[in-house]
């Protein structure tokens, strides 16, 4: 199965879908994430962009 963006999505299903791809608890792949780009400077929020308009939609 190849990653992809969820139809479960809070903005764009990326870190939904990601949680969906490895068998992560979506809640804690989205706190990781908002935790580590705050700590990153919003650097990771850029690739967050990116892997919106980069990952396919969900089937």
């Amino acid at each position: 199965m190849a990653l992809s963006k969820s139809k479960d999505k809070k903005i764009a299903g990326v870190c939904a879908g990601i949680a969906e791809h490895f068998g992560w608890d979506v809640t804690a792949v989205r706190l990781v994430y908002l935790i580590a780009a705050i700590l990153t400077g919003s650097a990771l929020a850029w690739v967050y962009l990116i892997l919106m308009f980069v990952l396919p939609d969900a089937k």
